[in-house]
């Protein structure tokens, strides 16, 4: 059977490198070759010692999903290090770094000189290495919106003096060092860390090993993969400041012979260029990218999409309506992939499912467990397992799953260690399994609304019942304080409507909407308000921010 090798991610992924001559990675207009990842990691491993990185340290990396990333993560590897990401606020960003005890830092070189000296006031840093976004590339590789964006995150006051190091210095640094450079090998320590999106609650920092990652892609190396020819796996705008991201979208396609295309450089609104461009066989897909594709209407009529042979939305819940708009689009656009909706957490190394057909794809069918990894339903808060179509908590155990927290006590508060010594995930995600061991995810344990009756609300009740009205583009449903009952919550919808739709019939359509939850919901799920706005507040990690919603709403709304 299929059992999770006891390797380094670096031999991992040389044991699966398809050559030398081989390209790895293309990166605007540039192909980097196998070789060439080598040669990088081990420079980048000497010059890691050479400022002063070593064994068990904490690396704080601010970079985008550029070439340079995956050759630092490799080198801390390499040098017994981790790899630090957090892409908060640059409050929050500064903790994380102060916390680390670091004395450098790694980033673009549009940090701003003003962020710089926070960092080295707040975090007490000496100094950054500096990477120009476009090291790797060729300019003429880099179309014109890319440059717009790229030219957008530069203020007028670049970070620059005596504080600050190139990346080619860095370089320089790691060819003069003469000491030792990698570390004795273990699997189980540290390699990465990064923070949860802070979508429904504070975000928490999450730990993964060498083994605990390998424990999550291998389960997965098939996934979009061909025996004919080696597919293209394409990357755009997500950071590696998440899991997932590092995981599922870097290192697994590396691991899996397909040619990984990174694109971080260009805003939300034009990955659908960017699909055009590149016409990859495989884009890993938020919710975001593919309502932006349909939306924006620059994708023509006739443009084939049959390029896509894996197409589907992690990230969170997707409701039926949307899913049967995007299978429509691609149906209408010749694409033979069938639209799926996946689920996986931070804590869990990324995927903890895999898209399967043979049910509808809807309601929250997320596909079924990955190969090594067992889910389960148990009562909110214990370890009492719960039979099949019953909502409860969803729980995961798994090779993927976490060393932990760096908070000792919100680890045991996530993981339970059951009676036969196997450690359980629990999610705080709300779900149930069917008889043919199909996963249904509802929403997170903090979106459920509890009345002050006991009655318990799933927004997705809501918003599979909402999204059926035509001019409804988006919703989302959160929770508001009963005015009548200090105990009590009620749901309360926020909507973002069809652009072509007119001011003037908006209060008609709250009418209608308010008569559709009338007629397809038991009355003690309906809403006490909705709300109109132009868009929804995403988190950085490009999720709906519920807890803005949230915070957004006043006593006159409803």
């Amino acid at each position: 059977g299929l059992a999770i090798p006891e390797q380094t991610v670096y031999e991992y992924l040389m044991e699966r490198c398809p050559g030398d001559d081989v390209t790895a990675i293309h990166y605007y207009g540039r192909d980097i070759q196998w070789k060439e990842v080598k040669e990088q990691v081990d420079l980048t491993a000497r010059a890691l010692r050479a400022i002063g990185f070593g064994e068990g340290d904490q690396i704080p990396v601010f970079l985008r999903a550029v070439p340079e990333f995956i050759y630092l993560f490799l080198a801390a590897e390499k040098i017994g290090a981790s790899v630090l990401c957090r892409d908060n606020t640059l409050e929050e960003n500064i903790e994380a770094v102060k916390k680390s005890g670091a004395k450098m830092i790694i980033a673009h070189d549009f940090l701003s000189h003003e962020d710089l000296n926070r960092y080295r006031k707040e975090a007490g840093i000496r100094g950054a290495v500096l990477l120009s976004p476009i090291r790797s590339a060729m300019r003429t590789g880099l179309p014109d919106y890319c440059w717009n964006y790229l030219e957008s995150l530069y203020t007028d006051y670049p970070a620059y003096g005596p504080y600050t190091m190139s990346w080619d210095a860095f370089i320089s640094e790691g060819e003069q060092f003469s000491g030792t450079v990698e570390a004795e090998k273990n699997i189980d320590r540290p390699l990465f860390r990064a923070y949860t999106s802070g979508s429904t609650g504070p975000s928490k920092q999450v730990i993964h090993s060498a083994h605990t990652m390998i424990g999550n892609m291998h389960q997965m190396n098939f996934y979009g993969a061909s025996s004919e020819f080696s597919p293209t796996w394409l990357v755009t705008k997500l950071t590696p400041s998440l899991v997932a991201v590092v995981v599922a979208m870097l290192l697994m396609p590396l691991a899996s012979d397909k040619l990984l295309i990174l694109s971080p450089f260009v805003a939300p609104e034009d990955v659908d260029l960017e699909m055009m461009h590149y016409r990859p066989n495989c884009w890993p897909l938020i919710p975001m990218f593919i309502e932006i594709v349909m939306r924006n209407g620059r994708v023509p009529d006739d443009y084939d999409m049959s390029h896509l042979f894996s197409a589907g939305a992690g990230c969170e819940a997707y409701n039926n309506n949307q899913l049967k708009r995007a299978q429509k689009f691609l149906e209408d656009h010749h694409c033979k992939a069938r639209f799926t909706t996946g689920y996986g957490c931070s804590e869990a190394g990324s995927n903890m499912s895999l898209p399967l057909t043979a049910h509808p794809i809807k309601d929250g069918n997320v596909g079924i467990p990955m190969p090594l990894t067992t889910i389960s339903i148990f009562k909110p808060g214990t370890d009492e397992e719960l039979t099949y179509n019953t909502m409860g908590e969803i729980c995961q155990c798994g090779p993927g799953t976490m060393m932990g927290y760096d908070d000792p006590t919100a680890t045991e508060r996530t993981i339970k260690i059951h009676e036969d010594g196997s450690r359980w995930v629990h999610t705080g995600d709300i779900g149930y399994l069917d008889e043919d061991g199909f996963v249904y995810l509802d929403s997170r344990i903090k979106r459920l609304i509890i009345r002050h009756d006991g009655f318990k609300v799933f927004p997705s009740m809501i918003e599979n019942v909402v999204s059926q009205h035509p001019a409804v583009h988006q919703c989302s449903v959160v929770g508001c304080a009963d005015k009548e009952h200090v105990q009590g919550r009620l749901p309360f919808v926020y909507l973002v409507l069809d652009p072509a739709v007119p001011a003037a019939k908006r209060k008609q359509i709250i009418k209608e909407l308010r008569q559709l939850c009338i007629e397809e919901l038991p009355e003690y799920v309906q809403p006490v308000g909705y709300k109109i706005i132009p868009e929804m507040p995403l988190t950085l990690a490009a999720k709906f921010d519920y807890r803005k919603l949230e915070e957004e709403i006043t006593p006159r709304d409803y």
